[in-house]
């Protein structure tokens, strides 16, 4: 390859011309010895694998989506303490005795009164840190590529984002349940049970409701308090106490709360047509490829899975481009694990194959799923949705 034709491929085939361990599967305007049948997968050798071969006078591909295939990295053990990110500081008393060992005990606002005055050191609270990196800043960081793979723009292209957002519901009484339980609550989870018990108590004796009356008043203690017991042993309920006396219900406060997050999907359906060898090889390659890559490596393998554990397996970055660079226009993606894949071999309505048996016409559909919600810092300068629309 000289240096006047440089421009014409894409950052990845050009280093797979320059790297010996590198094999390339694409084409170009002039005929080149194929390199397919030297293809190893199993081999763990990188490959640039790009359906349809034939390109036009500038190689410009046109709108494409580039499928590139990395190894998964697991959280590394931490060595500070911490576990999985999370850390909690001071959650144990160390207390040294005379005789040299030493004794632990739960760092509750109890123990500290009850052994500060055998310890010169100053008790400190516990204290929690958390220090989360998610699984997509983890291997992005540590990227092991395995293989790309370039198609032809789907014909379904769109994204959705969605966050959970629910109902949430709490009156008065409840709210005055937590009022009294948050004082006892720095105890620590000893004696949970009989700390909830007290807290009933504390809310049950003596409490007055405004602008009812004793008697419903006593009628709402029992229910909460789960005395009341209608004919057939179900619990009566305060709003149906204070329904029937009065007319009245306790406001709930309804409000609708932020839940949590959702991971997007992404469905697509690739058709090949092979129209030669050399094609019909890439697309044995590029179906052969991602069913390994999608599937659990069983670690010891002797006709099937003999170890203990299966690792877990390779994860995919899809890009968007348009003429071999990022789309200026259309939807970045997080990393995305592979969950769905099947590959229909009669797409035309009727078997039908060539010389060697490639069928005529394929359908490969393909489901993948990001591996980390999006957030709305990932739309911030130089968190990787400069251009376009952003994730």
């Amino acid at each position: 390859m000289n240096a006047g034709n440089a421009s014409n491929y894409t950052k990845e085939q050009i280093d797979g011309m320059k790297d010996p361990s590198t094999i390339k599967i694409s084409g170009g305007t002039k005929k080149k010895k194929s390199t397919l049948q030297n293809y190893r997968n199993s081999a763990g050798k990188k490959a640039y694998m790009s359906y349809p071969i034939a390109r036009s006078m500038r190689e410009n591909t046109g709108d494409t989506l580039r499928i590139k295939c990395v190894e998964y990295i697991a959280m590394d053990e931490a060595t500070d303490g911490s576990f999985m990110g999370v850390k909690l500081n001071d959650a144990v008393i160390k207390l040294n005795n005379k005789d040299g060992t030493v004794d632990r005990v739960a760092n509750t606002t109890k123990n500290r009164e009850k052994y500060q005055e055998f310890s010169k050191e100053k008790f400190q609270k516990p204290e929690f840190e958390a220090s989360f990196t998610d699984a997509n800043t983890r291997i992005k960081n540590n990227t092991k590529t395995k293989y790309n793979i370039e198609l032809p723009m789907p014909q379904e292209v769109n994204d959705s984002n969605q966050v959970t957002w629910g109902d949430d519901k709490m009156n008065a009484i409840q709210l005055a349940g937590l009022a009294i339980a948050k004082d006892i609550m720095e105890e620590g989870p000893a004696n949970a049970i009989q700390k909830s018990q007290q807290a009933i108590r504390a809310m049950m004796s003596g409490v007055k409701l405004p602008d009812i009356g004793t008697e419903t008043t006593n009628a709402v203690r029992a229910a909460l308090a789960g005395a009341a017991v209608g004919a057939l042993g179900g619990n009566v309920s305060a709003d149906s106490v204070i329904a029937r006396s009065t007319g009245q219900i306790l406001n709930s406060n309804l409000e609708l709360l932020f839940q949590g997050v959702n991971l997007r999907t992404f469905p697509y359906s690739i058709t090949f047509s092979p129209r030669s060898t050399d094609e019909a090889l890439v697309v044995k390659a590029i179906i052969r490829s991602l069913k390994q890559s999608m599937s659990p490596k069983a670690g010891n393998y002797n006709g099937s899975a003999q170890g203990i554990f299966l690792q877990s397996p390779d994860l995919f970055q899809l890009e968007y481009l348009k003429d071999g660079a990022p789309h200026p226009f259309l939807n970045k993606f997080k990393l995305a694990a592979l969950t769905g894949m099947s590959v229909n071999y009669t797409n035309s309505g009727t078997y039908s194959s060539y010389e060697d048996g490639t069928p005529v016409n394929l359908r490969m559909d393909l489901t993948f799923k990001e591996i980390n919600p999006i957030y709305h810092e990932d739309y911030l300068p130089f968190n990787g949705a400069d251009e376009g629309v952003g994730f």
